[in-house]
C-alpha cells in the first residue's frame, strides 16, 4: 500500500517517543495498552492464552474495534476489500471456506452469503469475538446458510478433516503472531487444503529490522514467512496486486507443493 513506511522499527525508544509527540492524543490509549499488556504477559504462559485475554478485553469494550476497525464503516470497508480480493481471484460459491480469525465475521457474512450453504467454517481463539460473530449472523439474516463457527485452542486444526477446504483465509492473525503460532499453522494447514486449494494470509511487512510491538503486533520480512512456508513442502508468493488496495498489510498465498497460481499474482 502507497504511503507505508517499510523500514521503521516500531519498538524503537526513538520512534515510540517520536510517535508520541506527533500523536500526543493517542499516548493515553497507549499507555493503557502496555499497562494491560503488562499485567496479561503475568497471568498468560503462552500467546494464545494471552491474546485471547487481549480479545476478551477488546470485545467487551467494541466487537468491531476488537478486530481492528474504529467505526462500523471501516468494518463494513475491510470486509469488502477482503471478499473483492477473493472473489476477483478465483472464490466460487461452490468453495468450501475455512476462515482463520474469522472474528465478528467483518468479511465473513460476505463469504458467507456468497457460498452455497454449509460450506463456510470459521475458527477463532476467541469465543468472545464468536458470540459477536453469531450476532452477526443474525443481525445478517444468514442462519439458512448454515455456517460454522467453531473455538480452538491453537492452530493446529487436526480436528478438521483432510483434504478438505478449497480456501483457507486468514486476514490480520498473522499479524498479531510470534512465529513458533505462524509455524504451527503452516505446518498443518497443507494437510485440509484440497488439491488445488490456497491458503491466503496477510502480515505486517518490513523491509528492516524484524520487531514486535508489546506482543500484540508484530512486523516480518517477507522472505522469512515464505522460508517458513517452504520448510514445511508448501509453495508460497507475495501477493503484489494486494499491495496497491488501501489495507494497511501485505498478503501471502500458500499452495501444495509446486502448484501454480492464477498468471499476475505473485512478485
Amino acid at each position: 500500500m502507497p504511503g507505508r513506511n517499510l523500514t521503521v522499527n516500531r519498538a524503537t525508544l526513538r520512534h515510540r517517543v517520536g510517535y508520541a509527540l506527533r500523536h500526543p492524543q493517542r499516548v493515553p490509549r497507549h499507555l493503557a495498552r502496555a499497562t494491560r499488556d503488562a499485567w496479561l504477559r503475568y497471568r498468560s504462559p503462552d500467546h494464545v492464552s494471552y491474546y485471547r485475554a487481549v480479545m476478551r478485553s477488546d470485545t467487551r469494550a467494541n466487537p468491531e474495534a476488537a478486530v481492528g476497525s474504529r467505526t462500523h464503516e471501516r468494518w463494513l470497508a475491510l470486509g469488502a476489500l477482503q471478499f473483492d480480493y477473493l472473489a476477483g481471484h478465483g472464490l466460487r460459491p461452490g468453495h468450501r471456506m475455512l476462515e482463520i480469525g474469522c472474528g465478528n465475521l467483518r468479511a465473513g457474512w460476505r463469504f458467507i452469503r456468497h457460498l452455497e450453504p454449509g460450506h463456510y467454517y470459521g475458527v477463532d481463539i476467541s469465543p468472545d469475538i464468536l458470540h459477536a460473530a453469531q450476532d452477526t449472523i443474525v443481525r445478517m439474516d444468514l442462519q439458512p446458510r448454515l455456517p460454522t463457527l467453531t473455538p480452538v485452542r491453537d492452530l493446529r486444526l487436526d480436528f478438521l478433516p483432510a483434504g478438505h477446504f478449497d480456501v483457507v483465509h486468514a486476514h490480520s492473525v498473522f499479524s498479531h503472531s510470534p512465529l513458533p503460532v505462524i509455524e504451527e499453522c503452516l505446518a498443518h494447514v497443507g494437510r485440509v487444503l484440497a488439491p488445488g486449494g490456497w491458503f491466503d494470509f496477510t502480515f505486517n511487512r518490513t523491509e528492516g529490522e524484524e520487531h514486535q510491538v508489546l506482543r500484540e503486533d508484530f512486523y516480518y520480512r517477507t522472505e522469512t514467512l515464505l522460508a517458513l512456508a517452504e520448510r514445511h513442502g508448501l509453495s508460497a508468493r507475495f501477493m503484489t496486486d494486494w499491495e496497491e488496495l488501501p489495507h494497511g498489510q501485505s498478503k501471502i498465498r500458500v499452495t501444495h507443493g509446486q502448484e501454480a497460481g492464477p498468471a499476475g499474482e505473485a512478485g
